[in-house]
């Protein structure tokens, strides 16, 4: 058995901010992080004010951990070619944000960045990937450690601790096979279910923080219009991609006519029907 939950998406930005549910979010860092993970508080920057783009595609939550890191939790639905650069970006953002004037380079807080996506980045089998720094000998091949006055000073054991972390959710790649407790959070990602089975931590409450039922009436009505809003964001890049199909099949039909190709060789090569090839024709010859 399974229950139908709310997404994961509107409800990090309307439900999970409450101090009461940080437990939600702390099972699911403590699961991708292999980490006991305790959020201090959540923080409001440039970087993560809503905006009216915010309602279709993206959701950012910016927290504070009891180890004084930042971690960036960000959820993406549709496209973007760039998200790689906007990963980057929101880093800097954040680093350069929670410095405070006159403060010393260390101390820079470590960040995390999460990235939860509903689309295929990049290329890759993986349905989760980790990025992190590390500085490799170009003639050694030795990888350049912190001295131990530098471990001490900072308490960090090696480089890469200093640097950004970077987590890479592709939702939709996961198999819907939970064979862990991280997989089991995948799981509810991508379906917004949760098992009866599932032991994951921080599931469990999610699975009576976001019953849809347990919603006042203003925030079911809210997250309604936000489900809507999320189908007609799809309906309108269908539509455009079905657009511009179109065009570059009459785009390449008005090429093979110029070039003297028949309708039915036309018609094989952009499944067009014969009907609109001689409408092409037609268009052609004015």
């Amino acid at each position: 058995m399974s229950k139908k939950l709310i997404r994961f998406d509107w409800a990090i930005k309307r439900l999970l901010r409450n101090k009461a549910n940080f437990v939600v979010l702390e099972g699911f860092l403590s699961e991708l992080l292999f980490d006991n993970i305790k959020i201090e508080k959540i923080l409001e920057s440039e970087s993560n004010q809503e905006t009216e783009e915010d309602k279709y595609n993206r959701v950012d939550i910016l927290t504070q951990n009891s180890k004084n890191e930042l971690i960036i939790i960000e959820i993406q639905s549709s496209y973007e070619i760039d998200y790689f650069h906007r990963m980057a970006y929101g880093v800097s953002k954040s680093i350069s944000e929670n410095l405070k004037l006159g403060q010393k380079y260390s101390e820079i807080k470590k960040v995390i960045s999460i990235n939860i996506v509903y689309f295929d980045l990049g290329q890759g089998e993986d349905y989760i990937y980790k990025g992190k720094t590390d500085f490799i000998g170009l003639h050694q091949k030795d990888l350049l450690g912190l001295s131990e006055k530098q471990k001490t000073t900072f308490l960090k054991e090696e480089v890469s601790n200093i640097f950004p972390e970077y987590y890479l959710l592709k939702v939709n790649q996961f198999n819907d096979i939970a064979k862990d407790t991280l997989d089991e959070w995948v799981y509810f990602l991508k379906n917004s279910e949760v098992k009866d089975n599932f032991k994951a931590k921080g599931l469990k409450e999610a699975g009576e923080v976001l019953d849809i039922m347990r919603l006042p009436t203003d925030d079911q009505y809210g997250y309604n219009r936000y489900l809507d809003s999320l189908h007609l964001k799809a309906s309108e890049i269908f539509t455009l991609q079905t657009e511009a199909e179109f065009k570059l099949k009459d785009d390449i039909a008005k090429k093979s006519i110029s070039k003297g190709l028949d309708n039915e060789t036309i018609s094989h090569i952009t499944d067009l029907p014969i009907k609109r090839i001689e409408e092409l024709r037609n268009e052609l010859k004015k």
